[in-house]
């Protein structure tokens, strides 16, 4: 019950942040352009808290917190007194009609770059792009353990948000991209991902460990030496005992356990003979064994053959995480920029997410990307209780993110959306007179159909999330 409140919590306050600042601007644009407005509501239904200042604007928080609006005066909608008609928002021109609908999704922008701006100013720790243990196709094209991706294509790269937002397109159109890579002796190389290999099987949530580009991340380091015979699995039919020692796999040497992990992944494969070398007593010997398929706890499919590594003396242990705790401090950076510089970044960290945003949400709409990768409120509300406890900084990412979703979603050409009014404006402008109220009626009809199919989906992926 505690979780399931604070969870809320955090829900409201990022959506009530974001909506009130997005509500803001048409609220301040209206006035500005000289129109009157009734009432500034935050949420929907029942209102909890009302106030009304001396212009005779009503300020709401009501019960649903999931969107706002602005209401204005307006003659399609109530009488209007004849001393007020100029305050009227149908009275005004085109242009400062524009003026007032665009305002709510720019605003969000505005916002978007100002969290992305002190995000920097405060600073954030980042790991930086290096690879650990290369698998698949990452593997093949010669990307090396330690080699560090400093650019996609001409896309500079920072960290591995950058790495996945360059390469998610690319991987769903199953297209070609050159990686730029320093290695662990800064000499710069170049390496070609061919992302036709993957086929229609890209799985965008696990994209990176799929193409097998696996982040460094501060792991002991565990011999060959088997320390776990699984009972019932292949290594034990097969006659592998605790004590010996692995030294190859599909005729790959392996040296220690990462390696073993690694060739596994690349090699195993359910109900196909694998070659297993290994040391017993001073001498090599060769076995066939064949791998199978297990369900792990969270429902998935994975390939095994029943085995585990020897545990790492006290001193070992000691002396590698002695070892992993400079190489983290090394591998890592803090990410921030002075007032002046922190601008640009914020501009061009706004650029990467709002073309990676509408380059999924195109794929999604001509069936190249998955429809599992709408989000709702739920998944929303797990987030900003995650990056709440992760820090400030990330908490600011998350707002900057969620504040350009809601302008890109605002924008689409949907009626009752500001997109869809911002379409019917443009009609207007190229045919000199407004679109009939009949055609906004039956838009409108449109618009609550598309609106509700992508809340029932968003909803729906939400709960799946949540029972996998």
């Amino acid at each position: 019950m505690i979780d399931f409140l604070a969870h809320a919590w955090w829900l409201i306050l990022v959506l009530g942040i974001l909506i009130t600042f997005h509500e803001f601007g048409h609220f301040w644009v209206a006035r500005l352009m000289g129109v009157k407005v009734l009432r500034f509501s935050v949420g929907f239904g029942k209102p909890l808290i009302s106030r009304t200042d001396k212009d005779d604007t009503e300020f709401v928080v009501a019960a649903l917190p999931l969107g706002g609006y602005v209401k204005m005066l307006d003659e399609r909608e109530a009488p209007v007194a004849r001393h007020e008609l100029d305050l009227a928002f149908n009275r005004k021109p085109l242009g400062a009609r524009t003026a007032i609908v665009a305002a709510g999704p720019i605003f969000n922008l505005i916002f978007a770059i100002f969290a992305f701006w002190l995000m920097f100013m405060i600073g954030v720790e980042e790991p930086k792009p290096i690879v650990g243990t290369p698998t698949a196709l990452a593997a093949d094209a010669g990307i090396l353990a330690g080699d560090e991706i400093i650019a996609v294509e001409d896309r500079q790269i920072e960290n591995w948000t950058h790495v996945l937002l360059a390469l998610i397109g690319p991987a769903l159109d199953g297209e070609q991209v050159t990686i730029r890579l320093e290695d662990t002796d800064g000499n710069i190389k170049q390496r070609r991902l061919d992302f036709a290999e993957l086929g229609e099987k890209v799985d965008e949530p696990r994209l990176l460990s799929q193409i097998g580009l696996n982040p460094w991340r501060a792991t002991f380091t565990y011999s060959n030496e088997l320390g776990v015979i699984t009972a019932g699995l292949p290594a034990e039919t097969a006659g592998l005992q605790v004590g010996d020692t692995v030294i190859s796999i599909a005729g790959q040497q392996v040296n220690n356990w990462t390696d073993i992990v690694t060739v596994l992944d690349r090699f195993a494969t359910p109900d196909i003979p694998l070659t297993i070398g290994y040391l017993r007593d001073g001498r090599s010997y060769l076995m066939d064994l064949v791998p199978v398929s297990v369900t792990t706890d969270n429902g998935r499919q994975r390939t095994q053959i029943g085995i585990g590594p020897s545990p790492l003396s006290e001193q070992e242990e000691a002396r590698q995480r002695a070892e992993l705790e400079a190489q983290l401090e090394e591998n890592s950076f803090i990410w921030r920029h002075g007032p002046i510089s922190a601008i640009s970044a914020s501009f061009n960290e706004l650029w990467q997410f709002t073309t990676g945003t509408l380059g999924m949400l195109g794929r999604m709409i001509t069936g190249r990307a998955s429809l599992e990768n709408l989000s709702g409120p739920i998944t929303i509300a797990s987030l900003a209780k995650q990056s709440a406890e992760l820090g400030l900084t990330t908490f600011l990412r998350l707002l900057a993110l969620i504040s350009l979703s809601l302008a890109i979603l605002n924008l689409l050409p949907i009626p009752l959306l500001d997109g869809g009014l911002l379409m019917y404006y443009l009609i207007e402008w190229l045919t000199g007179k407004p679109v009939s109220e009949n055609i906004q009626m039956i838009g409108q009809g449109i618009g609550v159909l598309m609106l509700a199919c992508l809340m029932g989906l968003a909803f729906y992926n939400d709960i799946a999330r949540l029972v996998s």
